[in-house]
């Protein structure tokens, strides 16, 4: 059992004003920002550091996905980072004494073409040769794992198979912000929210601190995990990120007993969908195409996720949407995250995540507090640098069904 640590007898934790100076600062609270602090303090030893968020703890992006935990991607890059992160997602609703309501109840990946069965096929053996657990199943088998999916032939997109990986699941999105912050705030690690960042210090080519609404702060070192406002923040600095944004839309709707009892993604027709632990259905779809910084999005991508969900669900017909929101995605030109130092000596940068950050929460904290720690790439995210838009080094997971989401 991890150490029990002083709580604060009324709340989660401090509210502190800035001090004048840190040996780091993480800007951005969400999950990223949270997890590269409890890391570094817990793991590095570094407690004198600041977590700056602009709003509050874990309202960006970390209160708008849609929850979805997995590991099963194809290339070896994707697969060791996000499976790294499964393991830490196992271990730590103990580790931080908090039950954030981690659920593995599996991810299904429908095919629904002939090029799609090849495809799911190919990323399974993948996953086999990096010890991912995941099966191909049938229509049969999907019914099996999912009893209130559609697997007739008289839809338009009939389904031939799945992945299926077992150990995927869910977590609660804002319980899981809170314990980092709960655990970060133990450790002597300095939360303040409502503190805008505006622009940075710099001696030279090297970052020494930041200017934010609540006045000016030193630092040592300065990493961003601001995700979708990455691209903006970094510009302060002299750095042009190869990242762009775009809403990503989701919805709920009102509360059910249980009916659905994993997860199931599908690419071809775009629509994902989980039962949250409360009851709603959580449906996401694709990206609206254009680039923008809105927390909102185009009706007709609704639309067209709530016509292939009752497709593949039809009792879902049945369901009213309770409400709709969106997030900010960042994403990179070969949909794979950037975590990497900079240009810019001291400021490092994490971004890019696109549709798969929740999941990549705790293993994205853990590489880059090493990064900012030590200064170089931890094994896990050395192929995940800036350079790589520069060699030719792609991590190319657009191409691959494990893609969305």
């Amino acid at each position: 059992m991890a150490e029990k640590l002083p709580e604060h007898p009324d709340f989660l934790w401090r509210n502190p004003d800035p001090k004048s100076s840190y040996d780091a600062i993480i800007v951005g609270g969400g999950g990223h920002g949270l997890a590269t602090a409890y890391y570094l303090a817990s793991q590095h030893g570094m407690t004198n550091i600041a977590v700056l968020e602009k709003g509050w703890l874990g309202g960006g992006n970390m209160a708008r996905n849609t929850t979805i935990i997995r590991s099963n991607y194809l290339w070896d890059e994707s697969a060791a980072i996000y499976e790294h992160s499964l393991k830490l997602w196992e271990q730590l609703p103990e580790e931080l004494d908090y039950d954030f309501l981690f659920s593995q109840r599996g991810v299904l990946n429908l095919a629904h073409t002939l090029q799609d069965v090849r495809e799911s096929q190919r990323r399974v053996n993948a996953n086999a040769l990096n010890g991912v657990d995941a099966y191909f199943l049938s229509p049969e088998e999907v019914k099996e794992v999912c009893p209130i999916i559609n697997i007739g032939d008289d839809i338009r997109y009939p389904i031939m198979g799945a992945t299926y990986q077992p150990r995927a699941g869910i977590a609660k999105h804002d319980h899981v912000a809170w314990a980092f912050a709960r655990r970060c705030d133990q450790l002597g690690v300095d939360l303040i929210q409502n503190c805008e960042v505006t622009g940075f210090l710099k001696d030279g080519d090297r970052v020494v601190g930041v200017e934010t609404t609540r006045g000016r702060i030193s630092a040592g070192k300065v990493g961003l995990a601001a995700a979708g406002h990455s691209s903006v923040l970094a510009e302060l600095a002299g750095v042009r990120l190869p990242i762009q944004s775009h809403p990503l839309q989701a919805l709920v709707s009102e509360l059910f007993e249980p009916v659905h009892p994993t997860v199931v993604m599908s690419n071809h027709v775009h629509v994902y969908v989980s039962q949250a632990h409360k009851g709603e259905l959580v449906m996401g779809a694709g990206i609206d195409s254009y680039n923008g910084y809105g927390q909102r999005g185009a009706f007709h991508v609704i639309e067209e996720q709530m016509a292939a969900a009752v497709e593949l669900f039809p009792i879902f017909a049945r369901a009213h949407v309770l409400r709709t929101w969106g997030g900010i995605v960042d994403t990179t030109l070969d949909a794979s995250p950037i975590i990497s130092d900079t240009p810019v000596e001291e400021l490092y940068v994490n971004c890019g995540w696109g549709t798969g950050g929740f999941k990549g929460t705790p293993a994205s904290g853990y590489t880059f507090a090493h990064m900012i720690a030590t200064g170089a790439a931890h094994p896990l995210n050395k192929s995940f640098s800036l350079d790589r838009f520069e060699t030719g080094h792609l991590i190319d997971e657009h191409g691959a069904a494990a893609v969305a989401h």
